[in-house]
C-alpha cells in the first residue's frame, strides 16, 4: 500500500494562494521531483481546473516556460492524475481519471493500487481526507512571506488536533523551507 502525502506551498500566516508562494526553479524542481517519487497525483475539481488550464500548454510547448516549469509540465502530463468531483465526470487532460464513490473507499483504494504513493495537492480536498484519517505525510513548501488574506490551509477546521512526528527540514536558497512531517499513529 503506498502512503498518501499532502503537499502544499503554505506562507508562514498559513495562506495557500498559489499565487502568493516563490515560482522559481527551485521550488518547482523540488515538486518535480516529489511528483516524479510519486505514482499518481490526486486532486479536487478545482485544482484540477487550475492545473488543466496551463501546463498542457506548456508540456506541449505552446506557452513559454523556464527549464524547470517545462520538465515540470512534461512529467505532469505522463503522470496519473485523479480527480474527486461531484460536478464533473468528464476529464480530458491526458491520464486523467475520476475517483468516484465513497471517498474514504475510493481513495483507500487508491492508496492500496499504488504502492508508490499518492500525491494529493489540493487544500479543501485534504482537509475531508484528513478527517477521515487518510493522510499518512506532509510535506509542505513554507514560503518566508506574510500576506494577511486567505485562502489558508485547515480553513474550516478540523474535528481533533493531528500530532505530527518531523521527518526533516530543509531551507532552499530562496528562503523557502520544505518540511516533512509524517502523522503521528497510536
Amino acid at each position: 500500500m503506498g502512503l498518501l502525502t499532502f503537499s502544499l506551498n503554505v506562507t508562514l500566516d498559513g495562506c495557500v494562494d498559489h499565487q502568493e508562494g516563490i515560482a522559481d526553479d527551485e521550488t518547482h524542481a523540488f515538486f518535480t521531483r516529489l511528483m516524479a517519487e510519486a505514482g499518481a497525483m490526486l486532486w479536487g475539481r478545482v485544482t484540477y481546473e487550475m492545473m488543466e488550464s496551463s501546463w498542457p500548454a506548456v508540456a506541449r510547448g505552446d506557452e513559454e516556460a523556464l527549464p524547470a516549469m517545462r520538465e515540470w509540465a512534461l512529467k505532469l502530463e505522463a503522470k496519473p492524475k485523479y480527480v474527486v468531483s461531484s460536478t464533473r465526470t468528464r476529464f480530458s487532460w491526458t491520464n486523467s481519471h475520476h475517483l468516484v464513490g465513497d471517498l474514504r473507499t475510493s481513495v483507500q483504494k487508491l492508496k492500496d493500487a499504488t504502492p508508490d504513493g499518492v500525491l494529493l495537492g489540493s487544500g479543501k480536498l485534504a482537509a475531508e481526507l484528513d478527517r477521515l484519517d487518510l493522510i499518512d505525510e506532509y510535506k509542505f513548501l513554507v514560503h518566508p512571506r506574510i500576506v494577511g488574506h486567505g485562502p489558508a490551509l485547515y480553513q474550516d477546521g478540523l474535528s481533533s488536533t493531528r500530532q505530527l512526528d518531523l521527518v526533516s527540514a530543509t531551507p532552499l536558497g530562496n528562503g523557502v523551507v520544505a518540511m516533512h512531517y509524517r502523522r503521528a499513529r497510536g
